[in-house]
């Protein structure tokens, strides 16, 4: 899910108050927007500050941690302001209440699409420096003297003409009681002590010794296990299943019906899944029973000459292509794919006549509560959400269909019950990226520079579904993120062809989200123009880059790191892809080599990206890494595949992901900027394949359009 430069957010610096008030033992200090803010109702009083008289200070993380090292950059801010060090600092996850810890951009409380940071910047660092005001103030009222003769540091405040210091922790009470500051003066970058560090991340030493505690560890007092088969067949349903089979395993309590899956509760995991393996269970396919890839690529394939909705309307398209004609006319066509995320699906429920208990990872707590409250028929403040870390999220969580069916079974066990699925279930059952088609047409004016670019862009309205704010007169924003190109053709018309999946098969946000699908299509169709106009690509970008400085820096950064003006031999290639979204701006430059036998090998790959005031830039280059390795993975294997109306693939040995020992070198190089920041999770993702395809053609001159990368049609090239 991502939010792009071209929405108008509601939020502004006078859009937030800071209210102090002492809870227990410890100042807390929240934050909230003022009542004129378009986001109040779903924005209320939260809490990310808790000073106790002693011991750590706590810091509430009102985003999740899913691997994209959010928990420290967030710390950071906080830290930043309220002049703490990390080490004096422990982290909280944030319960599951949108009225105090909703995105302030986006009204819920959503961790996705690149936008953590961007939400929170100034918010969590005017919490943290209302905070230190109001205890600098408290002690300087103490002593008698003015507030600014005193300052702060490591915890303590300092008034260092009498050499006098007093603890955090022993101001609370005090504090408490000072009036709120209505300016909070921020520091400026060049008085940074942690921002633009590289700092170890908070969440490491438990992830390494074993300790921390994922969605998939939680194990409450008396927990069961339950082993999960849901209907192959989108859109089929549960015709019958005899429990004898299961129930005879050691172990196995019960077997659990819902209209469309079979869980089998037993003592542990192990007698769960074999309980599950003896059963022989009859589906009823239902209307897709018989639908397969064949009719899905075809649907798709008539859908690109469909009706559309205009989206963007810049000169006179019509106009240039009569007059520069004949246009150069290119069809990219994209796999439905899986997310594949390391920790399975999984949540695990206890539900009781007087409430429910949830643990689990997920990116939108708030939902998976009213989720939950949905199914049970629980008043929402009775259900109680124990956030987890997660294994990886990439946008699988950021649905709640697996909650949904986890609290179906357990409102049918006593005590808890851990729902697990298998990899199988996860990978046949996931929300995919569906199908994503791209018609581009183009035509060059006489210096072979384009005059008109034309993109279609066809696929599923992701948000209609998930997020209908962020849709515009039947168009999904998100699909069409930068269809248009960030380049200076002076004629640009975009559209969009709503094309849905199956009744049946969720279809969902997949990390890159609109940019990878948009892409492999500019990026592909710009080398092809300039490869018709007979340019070098990247002095071809440069010449429609311009009026963009900081892309066109990113790509100059990335050009001089992969040494572009040096030479190739034969059988390899370079190739380029650029990305401008989520507030950041990316090159990126692949090189592969193809030898005889037609085997492709991704040697190198280098990006360099400008995301803005840099917080921790050991996350962004891992964070880069991360993306490129997913992005690749794509690239290379990804593809799902559907026959009588169910996913074919089942595990990583027919859909497989990127193993170490294919991975290439790989190398971020940082642009310096003090602009805002920009988002980084997301980044990486998008340029990966229009690069790579692009590469691949100057090795072997074969053009590929289509993922994943057909290496029967490298042999044949």
């Amino acid at each position: 899910m991502a939010v792009h430069d071209k929405l108008t957010l509601p939020v502004s610096r006078r859009h937030f108050l800071i209210g102090a008030s002492l809870t227990g033992a410890g100042l807390v200090i929240g934050l909230r927007p003022s009542p004129s803010s378009a986001a109040a109702e779903a924005f209320e009083p939260n809490a990310f500050i808790r000073i106790p008289a002693d011991g750590k200070i706590v810091f509430v993380m009102p985003s999740v941690e899913m691997g994209q090292g959010i928990y420290t950059s967030v710390a950071m801010l906080l830290a930043e302001e309220l002049e703490v060090t990390l080490e004096q600092v422990e982290l909280e996850h944030a319960p599951a209440d949108p009225a105090r810890y909703a995105n302030p951009l986006l009204g819920d409380q959503i961790t996705g699409g690149s936008i953590a940071i961007r939400a929170v910047y100034e918010p969590m660092r005017k919490a943290g420096a209302a905070a230190r005001i109001m205890l600098v103030n408290a002690a300087a009222r103490g002593w008698g003297v003015a507030p600014e003769t005193c300052s702060a540091e490591a915890g303590h405040v300092v008034h260092a003409a009498s050499g006098r210091r007093a603890a955090y922790g022993s101001l609370i009470q005090a504090a408490a009681a000072e009036a709120v500051p209505q300016e909070m003066p921020l520091k400026p970058a060049s008085s940074f002590k942690l921002i633009g560090q590289s700092v170890r991340r908070l969440d490491s030493p438990e992830k390494v010794n074993g300790t921390a505690k994922f969605g998939i560890d939680a194990r409450p007092m008396g927990v069961s296990y339950a082993a999960i088969a849901i209907c192959p067949h989108f859109g089929g349903k549960l015709r019958a299943v005899e429990n004898g089979p299961a129930m005879a395993v050691k172990g196995v309590k019960q077997v659990v019906r819902i209209e469309d899956a079979v869980a089998v509760v037993a003592d542990n995991t192990g007698a769960a899944r074999k309980g599950l393996a003896a059963l022989s269970i009859e589906w009823e396919p239902g209307p897709n029973g018989t639908l397969s890839m064949v009719d899905l690529e075809k649907r798709a394939e008539e859908a690109i000459d469909g009706d559309a909705l205009p989206h963007i309307n810049e000169g006179d398209v019509a106009k240039a292509e009569a007059e520069h004609g004949p246009a150069l006319e290119f069809v990219y066509r994209l796999p439905i794919l899986t997310h594949s995320a390391m920790e399975p699906m999984n949540c695990t429920l206890h539900v009781r006549n007087d409430g429910c208990d949830v643990w689990v990872g997920t990116q939108v707590m708030g939902r998976a509560r009213q989720a939950v409250a949905d199914v049970t028929g629980l008043p929402l403040e009775k259900v109680v959400v124990h956030n987890h870390l997660l294994g990886g999220g990439f946008g699988r969580r950021l649905d709640v269909d697996g909650i949904i069916l986890a609290a179906k079974i357990a409102k049918q066990v006593d005590g808890p019950v851990k729902v697990t699925w298998s990899r199988e279930e996860d990978i046949r059952h996931d929300c995919y990226r569906y199908l994503n088609y791209s018609k581009v047409t183009a035509t060059l004016g006489a210096d072979g520079m384009p005059v008109s670019w034309r993109h279609r862009v066809i696929g599923p309205s992701v948000m209609a579904r998930w997020l209908p704010a962020f849709t515009r007169d039947g168009i999904d924003l998100d699909i069409m993120a930068g269809a248009e190109t960030p380049y200076a053709i002076p004629n640009k018309y975009t559209d969009f062809v709503r094309h849905e999946a199956p009744e049946g098969m969720l279809t969902g946000n997949w990390r890159g989200v609109g940019a990878t699908r948009n892409l492999p299509a500019i990026e592909g169709g710009i080398d092809e123009l300039a490869h018709a106009a007979g340019v070098d690509p990247l002095e071809y970008r440069r010449r429609l880059l311009q009026h963009k400085p900081r892309l066109l820096a990113a790509l100059d950064l990335a050009a001089e790191k992969a040494g572009w003006a040096t030479a190739l031999p034969s059988g390899k290639g370079r190739g380029i892809a650029l990305s401008e979204d989520f507030g950041s701006f990316a090159a990126m430059i692949s090189e592969v080599s193809v030898d005889d036998e037609g085997s492709l090998k991704t040697e190198r790959i280098i990006c360099a990206v400008d995301c803005g005031q840099v917080i921790n830039p050991d996350t962004v280059e891992a964070q880069i890494q991360s993306g490129i390795i997913y992005g690749l993975s794509a690239a290379l294997y990804g593809r799902i595949t559907v026959q009588n109306g169910a996913v074919v693939e089942s595990n990583f040995d027919d859909s497989p992901v990127l193993r170490i020992n294919e991975t290439p070198n790989i190398e971020v190089h940082i642009v310096p900027s003090s602009e805002a920041p920009g988002g980084i999770g997301e980044v990486g993702t998008p340029g990966v394949a229009p690069s790579l395809l692009n590469a691949i053609f100057v090795a072997t001159g074969k053009r590929l359009r289509s993922l994943p990368i057909d290496h029967n049609e490298l042999r044949r090239a």
